[in-house]
């Protein structure tokens, strides 16, 4: 009779449905009623369109309770995936990861700590190297949209004509040499997540108005589509320059500064926060040590002459050091001829075999670690780097070469 009424509420309301768990009690042989979970299919006949009747079909079988019991473990297996996945993001995303303990970074991360809890817009500023992206993935892991995809682009490295189609993607056919099947583009990718849109100052202002509707809409269009696509995605802006001043050139637009500096997060440059620079060098050191199965040490000396360094290229600058200064050490000890600004070691069983060599070498030594400086400085760009030095490319690649200095492609 029940399983009647639901058919009769079928026809009436029209809807078709396909393996519905339902509950029905039914006398067992001793006379009681048993409650039991049983797979019911009610299908729609219809007439010119209208729905006429419907035929209904219930299922009792062992197959069924076996079914509950595997969704049931895929259920728990997945909570215990989610609840692993989460341990693992916060050991390598938490706030512990931003060493040091200036007042300065304090109240930086006191802010990225509320902004975490909250799904505004945010604006990250700071020079290059003074940890951007950081901050920006420790705030997406500890929001709520932590188990969403964190989707990083560079507006800077992407050439401004394929821009559009790398963050809202295209149709297949959409223009000449697009893949078969179409792409997706960032912020698609991003859905549900964040994306951290790193060095937006240098956006085209045409490409700004599109964020701008994506923002205000939260919907992007696929180049060669005219279908719109729901989004939910937090962004989270980045960049070393001074926007409002860009603002103020018509270099960027207003109304997109404003709708991103919703929460603005300004990143010290490590020479403001000089109490840090042992800290981090010492946390490196570590970090050195465990992935090599070393004990190399620094001394006080060498983190008192770490202060004396302004580091332009801030904690990146700074981690780089350290890295060479851990490849070149002797045995178990630092070597404070790799510290910046550091030409002659303060060692004094060392400085009979110094003076012995000769000028030429002192020279190239000299000339050496000027190079090594300007290239860290400017991120390993080597136009920059040769215009910093005023020299010809040509004549630094030259001199790169013949000193035998490490040299790497820029970021």
């Amino acid at each position: 009779g029940n399983e009647n009424s639901k058919v009769e509420n079928n026809v009436k309301t029209g809807v078709q449905e396909v393996n519905v768990v339902d509950r029905i009690i039914l006398p067992s042989e001793k006379g009681e009623k048993v409650e039991k979970y049983v797979l019911a299919t009610r299908t729609l006949v219809r007439n010119e369109g209208k729905v006429v009747a419907a035929v209904g079909q219930v299922r009792f079988s062992k197959e069924t309770v076996d079914l509950a019991s595997k969704f049931q473990l895929v259920d728990e297996e997945l909570q215990f995936y989610k609840e692993e996945l989460k341990r693992i993001t916060n050991e390598n995303y938490s706030f512990k990861s931003i060493v040091g303990s200036s007042s300065t970074l304090k109240d930086v991360v006191e802010v990225a700590r509320k902004a975490a809890k909250s799904d505004f817009h945010i604006l990250i500023t700071g020079e290059t190297g003074t940890g951007k992206e950081v901050f920006a993935q420790v705030i997406h892991y500890h929001s709520k949209r932590w188990s969403k995809p964190f989707i990083k682009v560079n507006c800077a490295a992407i050439p401004a004509d394929l821009l559009e189609s790398e963050l809202f993607g295209y149709e297949e056919g959409a223009f000449t040499g697009s893949r078969k099947g179409g792409k997706k583009g960032k912020f698609e990718l991003a859905n549900g997540g964040t994306i951290f849109l790193d060095e937006i100052g240098d956006m085209p202002t045409a490409m700004q108005a599109k964020i701008l509707r994506v923002l205000q809409e939260q919907e992007i269009e696929k180049l060669g589509s005219e279908k719109t696509i729901p989004i939910s995605v937090r962004v989270i802006a980045a960049t070393n320059q001074n926007l409002y001043e860009e603002v103020k050139k018509k270099n960027f637009r207003d109304d997109l500064y404003y709708r991103l500096n919703v929460i603005p997060l300004h990143l010290p440059p490590l020479r403001n926060r000089i109490e840090d620079i042992p800290i981090l060098a010492q946390y490196f050191l570590d970090e050195l040590n465990q992935r090599y199965g070393s004990n190399v040490t620094m001394r006080d000396t060498e983190k008192g002459l770490l202060q004396k360094h302004s580091w332009p290229g801030n904690i990146r600058e700074l981690r780089n050091t350290v890295e060479r200064m851990y490849c070149l050490s002797d045995d178990a000890d630092m070597m404070s001829t790799q510290i910046p600004g550091v030409r002659v070691a303060p060692i004094k069983e060392d400085r009979k075999r110094t003076l012995t060599r000769p000028l030429s070498a002192h020279l190239e030594e000299i000339e050496r670690q000027i190079i090594l400086d300007t290239l860290e400085e400017e991120d390993y760009n080597i136009r920059k780097s040769a215009q910093r030095l005023s020299v010809h490319r040509g004549t630094l690649y030259n001199r790169i070469e013949k000193l035998q200095i490490p040299i790497r492609r820029s970021r």
